[in-house]
């Protein structure tokens, strides 16, 4: 798996910055996942380790909690403080968080994780942070997401056009000496062309940032043959995503 340009990822969340909540349903539909899984529970302090423009922080902050909100992108970040989502605003890599040990009785962290280099290391992070009898959330995306894009790019040419995500497997291996549960949903995007479906990717800041330098824009044949390759539901096309609701019980 190649390395990930943490540049890269800043600078495209930070394009996606004022779109990003118009394509959120994913985000959504992902977040009440993982609040499922997470169970009624109030949470003194919290941090949003990848906040975003800041949704689930200001879900936090209206629920009661003292909120810190952490991202990679400034840009993200301006759009949390605008929204008044948190109490403080950090720019920090979930990989090296810039704060003391202990400090947070829930350290949620909503499809973030997946841009990091290393699961064991963000894992690692996200458990240092929280205190004793705390608790980690965490969602992020498996590898057996976007099979439909995967699909329809190989009618085109032989590169990959969607990110490399962990297997079930290797996520569940990242886990391994926590005390965790978990669990796996699938949601499903239903879109009137696969320009729509693209542009909801790219929406969100999900391009393929694992690829290195960006192809050029498609041909109208191109896309003509992505179209005819698009696996159709009822005249729609869908988007398919796995994901990982993971909690982890700090001892």
């Amino acid at each position: 798996m190649p390395p990930v340009n943490k540049q890269a990822v800043a600078a495209a969340f930070g394009r996606a910055a004022h779109s990003y909540s118009q394509h959120d349903e994913l985000q959504r539909r992902s977040a009440a996942g993982l609040l499922a899984l997470l169970g009624e529970e109030q949470f003194n302090r919290v941090l949003d380790a990848g906040c975003g423009p800041g949704a689930n922080s200001r879900y936090w902050r209206d629920a009661g909690s003292h909120v810190t909100a952490l991202d990679l992108s400034a840009q993200m970040l301006a759009q949390a403080r605008a929204q008044q989502a948190a109490h403080h605003y950090l720019a920090g890599d979930i990989e090296a968080i810039p704060l003391a040990a202990g400090q947070f009785s829930l350290v949620w962290s909503h499809l973030a994780v997946q841009w990091c280099e290393s699961l064991v290391q963000a894992l690692g992070e996200l458990y240092r942070v929280t205190q004793p009898g705390g608790t980690v959330a965490f969602t992020t995306l498996l590898a057996d997401s976007l099979p439909e894009l995967r699909q329809a790019w190989q009618a085109v040419d032989d590169r990959p056009h969607a990110n490399r995500f962990l297997t079930l497997e290797e996520v569940l291996d990242a886990m391994t000496g926590y005390r965790y549960r978990f669990s796996l949903q699938t949601v499903t995007l239903d879109f009137s062309d696969a320009l729509g479906a693209m542009r909801s990717l790219k929406g969100i800041g999900a391009t393929h940032l694992h690829a290195g330098r960006a192809r050029a824009p498609l041909t109208r044949g191109e896309l003509h043959r992505l179209e005819l390759a698009w696996p159709q539901q009822g005249g729609n096309f869908p988007l398919s995503y796995q994901l990982f609701h993971g909690i982890i019980e700090r001892d």
